[in-house]
């Protein structure tokens, strides 16, 4: 039997993909991204839902944002934080199918 001729994703794509991976493989990266998918958020929001200070929040967004995952909007003096990256919400449902023992499988 020969195997079916294949097209692969060229390697710096898949560099650059599994950077991005890397920076989302946090849990609290990962609680941002449920939050952020399900509204707009200031840091000091984040930061107390994920019982970080707001300097280590700010550092976690920063990494997002520079993955292209995040957008941020200032409104006064407060700086809100929302999803940019269509493809997340997919991400995070496939991650939470697979470990919430919540979400019925």
């Amino acid at each position: 039997m020969s195997k079916q001729r294949q097209t692969w994703t060229d390697l710096e794509a898949l560099r650059e993909a599994a950077e991005c991976l890397r920076v989302l493989a946090h849990p609290h990266r990962l609680r941002m991204i449920q939050m952020l998918l399900a509204g707009d958020y200031t840091v000091s929001e984040l930061a107390e839902c994920c019982e970080l200070s707001t300097a280590m929040a700010s550092e976690h967004l920063r990494l997002m944002q520079r993955c292209g995952f995040l957008t941020s909007e200032k409104k006064g003096r407060k700086v809100f934080y929302r999803a940019a990256e269509p493809f997340l919400k997919t991400i995070m449902q496939c991650i939470e199918a697979r470990f919430d023992p919540s979400v019925r499988r």
